[in-house]
């Protein structure tokens, strides 16, 4: 796997926890060149403190908006002079009934998991068209089943997926690969910064983690499903180690 990654450029949006930060963590030691974002500038100071001398650039970014993400974009071709891998990774979870939810809430998750993939991509096309690249969606289970009290992340999931389905056969004549992956539950702070019926962070999560799959172990299927340009693989909701590639 290294031979493949090393001296790609990749982006990772949202390293600095769960998923997002496990695959920054094996990508560089992979020899990638990775860039990420994130929302708490102390979080991603830390992370380029790990790694002061690893190919990483950083920045504070939000991405449901816009300019941040092409801002992102623009610094990291900047930086490295292309972009190889392009992981939507950046997500957040809620947890509140319809009836007692806010409709900011179901924009918000909106905002981050769809259009936050939408700009990112958008963004950086011209560089990953020109080097024949792959573009990654990190979806979930909840792209394909409708989950009661989440269905603002449940929305959010299957718009990205029908996005990416459709983009994927746009570039199919680019040579651009185009992916999303699905996993089950977990181990991430998802769940503590999932949003309650007022869009506030939960900051605790009810589920038992210690029987879910390790963000790291996700991450390093991830990867080998983008090295061999996975198009399916069937999932079981019920093993540990479930995960979806598309």
């Amino acid at each position: 796997m290294s031979a493949y990654f090393e001296n790609k450029v990749v982006v990772v949006t949202g390293g600095t926890d769960g998923i997002g930060k496990a695959l920054v963590d094996q990508l560089l030691q992979a020899g990638a060149k990775v860039a990420t974002c994130g929302r708490n500038h102390d979080k991603l100071y830390a992370l380029q403190s790990e790694y002061p001398s690893f190919p990483l650039h950083t920045m504070v970014a939000d991405v449901s908006s816009e300019n941040d993400c092409r801002r992102f974009i623009e610094t990291t071709l900047k930086v490295f002079g292309g972009i190889d891998i392009l992981i939507n990774n950046a997500g957040i979870s809620m947890r509140a009934l319809l009836k007692d939810a806010d409709t900011e809430v179901l924009h918000k998750v909106m905002n981050i998991n769809f259009f936050g993939s939408v700009y990112c991509t958008k963004h950086a096309l011209s560089s990953i068209i020109e080097r024949k690249g792959t573009i990654v969606g990190v979806s979930s289970i909840a792209g394909y089943r409708g989950l009661p009290g989440r269905s603002a992340y449940s929305a959010s999931k299957y718009a990205l997926q029908g996005w990416l389905e459709a983009i994927k056969t746009e570039l199919l004549h680019d040579g651009v690969h185009v992916m999303w992956v699905c996993p089950g539950f977990t181990t991430s702070n998802i769940r503590n910064a999932a949003l309650n019926k007022d869009g506030e962070s939960h900051g605790e999560t009810p589920m038992d983690e210690s029987k879910m799959m390790t963000a790291e172990e996700c991450a390093a299927r991830i990867m080998t499903a983008i090295r061999k340009k996975k198009k399916n693989t069937r999932y079981d909701l019920h093993r540990r180690t479930n995960c979806f590639h598309e």
